[in-house]
């Protein structure tokens, strides 16, 4: 048994190139102590989520070794994908899982990031539970104006960015050939947040984009003719969403991270988009979750189709089902589910 359990999600900007991924999985691999939950690239948004679990030294040195390889190994020069990103390691949570709490948490993210700051001249942001200031603390404020947007950042140029979240909190402070490969690397640690992508049948994105701008909590933002600026609230609580195209499935997605499975859970998020969808005379055909999700997510889910099941399995089982989950990718529950992962592959 651990006595402390912690798991890490990086992501990193590389879902199409399998031998890369191979390698930068393969770092954490190596890296005693660390097991691999997940792997899951995405070819439309370039991009692959990895989760490992460990006791906490091991995840540090697990989310060390993958922040070098994918410095080693990926060029953001080169990289065009249609999800927001900083760098090659665009995130780098770490989320408490077993007797440990988040502020130990964010002491790992400030070890790795001062660990990589010494061996690598690479710029570095810390957010979440770990940033510096509340200014720092969401991902898409530090992420403002992407890779594309970085250059100007550190170089002193014309930015959205204010002088709360321009610069890096460690690491590389001006441009360079290096810096051009990598990126911005943003590390932090949260709770757990289910990345959720509600898939809907239609080319372009037209209906998913507007599905996304009223279901996230952010809302709209609407303008005057002359300038003003005010922002509408959005239908659900503590979500982040976008609609985007997925080319290689000819579908669209409402793609979420759902940061409160407690205040917005899965079906919640599922039926809301369906709802909206409809509107536009557009039909949803399944979801997909990325990574891992909460037993608990998933039983809630499970009673609200199928309120008479019997057991945990059959819960399951009604949540996949009426979810969609298999519609376009696999979803095994011994495999995504966290509990039921951990019991498998670290907890035995």
């Amino acid at each position: 048994m651990v006595s402390q359990l912690v798991e890490c999600v990086p992501n990193i900007s590389e879902g199409r190139d399998q031998q890369k991924i191979d390698l930068i999985v393969n770092a954490v691999r190596s890296v005693p102590g660390c097991t691999i939950l997940g792997v899951e690239p995405d070819h439309d948004y370039h991009r692959t989520v990895i989760t490992f679990a460990g006791s906490p030294a091991d995840v540090v040195s697990g989310a060390i070794a993958l922040i070098e390889a994918s410095i080693e190994h990926l060029d953001m020069q080169t990289h065009e994908g249609e999800h927001p990103r900083l760098g090659v390691v665009d995130v780098c949570p770490f989320v408490p899982l077993q007797n440990i709490t988040m502020e130990e948490c964010a002491e790992l993210a400030r070890t790795v990031v001062s660990e990589v700051a010494q061996r690598h001249e690479v710029p570095l942001f810390l957010y979440g539970a770990a940033s510096a200031t509340p200014e720092r603390t969401m991902l898409s404020d530090l992420r403002r104006g992407e890779y594309e947007g970085l250059k100007a950042r550190l170089d002193g140029g014309e930015t959205t960015h204010a002088d709360a979240t321009r610069f890096p909190d460690t690491g590389a402070m001006q441009w360079s050939p290096l810096v051009a490969r990598s990126g911005g690397i943003t590390v932090g640690a949260r709770s757990i947040l289910v990345a959720y992508n509600v898939n809907v049948k239609e080319k372009g994105a037209t209906v998913a984009k507007k599905v996304g701008s009223i279901v996230r909590s952010s809302g709209r933002l609407l303008k005057s003719n002359n300038g003003g600026k005010i922002r509408s609230g959005g239908m659900l609580p503590k979500v982040q969403g976008m609609g985007v195209p997925v080319d290689e499935l000819g579908i669209s997605q409402v793609s979420m991270n759902l940061l409160d499975v407690a205040l917005c859970p899965l079906h919640l998020a599922f039926k809301t988009c369906e709802s909206l969808a409809s509107d536009h005379d557009v039909d949803l055909c399944g979801s997909e979750i990325v990574g891992l999700v909460p037993l608990s997510a998933m039983l809630e889910a499970g009673r609200f189709f199928n309120p008479d099941a019997d057991s945990d399995e059959e819960l399951v089982e009604s949540a996949v089902e009426c979810l969609g989950l298999n519609e376009h990718h696999e979803f095994n529950p011994r495999e995504h589910i966290i509990e039921w992962a951990l019991a498998k592959e670290v907890v035995d």
